[in-house]
């Protein structure tokens, strides 16, 4: 799947930067952006220790209109389903501010198929088509699972991992 992440790539709530350091080890141009300024200065840390450009921002996700870039890609692991129903309306207002026409969000983000209530707020594929209805494309939304540290005495979520939707959205044209 990470051949389709291309161009300019920002990372919505990139924690210490895994990801956005995977890219930029692929030459890629990346912002990583976070609300909490230890997992920043831990991913520059990163980038440097590895010899990796990338821009790392502490910054609300919410005021993604307030960056002066377009990107061609945005990635999205762990951040969508921590939002209330009106803070998930702001924050896809500001990926169509910054993601380019025809550019893509790569999103996964816990299931209403995981059971229980520990963790984060369950996202139905309903609540994922509403989120994404105007101005955006819906390629996919497919099961999967987050890979977790395994705990034998940690039983909060379910075998294999907490259920997830991986899901692929298209900015439209005319957003």
């Amino acid at each position: 799947m990470a051949d389709r992440i291309t161009g300019s790539v920002l990372d919505a709530g990139c924690g210490t930067g895994e990801n956005a350091l995977f890219l930029a080890s692929r030459g890629q141009k990346v912002t990583g952006i976070d609300f909490l300024a230890e997992p920043i200065t831990l991913a520059k840390q990163k980038a440097a220790e590895r010899g990796l450009t990338a821009t790392f921002l502490v910054m609300d996700a919410l005021a993604l209109n307030e960056l002066p870039e377009v990107f061609d890609s945005v990635i999205d692991s762990g951040l969508f389903h921590v939002f209330s129903d009106d803070d998930r309306r702001r924050y896809v207002e500001g990926l169509a501010s910054l993601l380019r026409p025809g550019g893509r969000l790569f999103l996964l983000c816990f299931s209403d198929e995981e059971p229980g209530e520990q963790g984060p707020r369950r996202v139905s594929k309903k609540e994922i088509e509403d989120a994404f209805a105007e101005g955006w494309m819906i390629e996919a939304v497919e099961p999967s699972r987050y890979d977790v540290r395994p705990d034998p005495k940690d039983t909060s979520f379910s075998a294999g991992g907490p259920r997830a939707w991986f899901v692929v959205v298209q900015r439209g044209e005319t957003s």
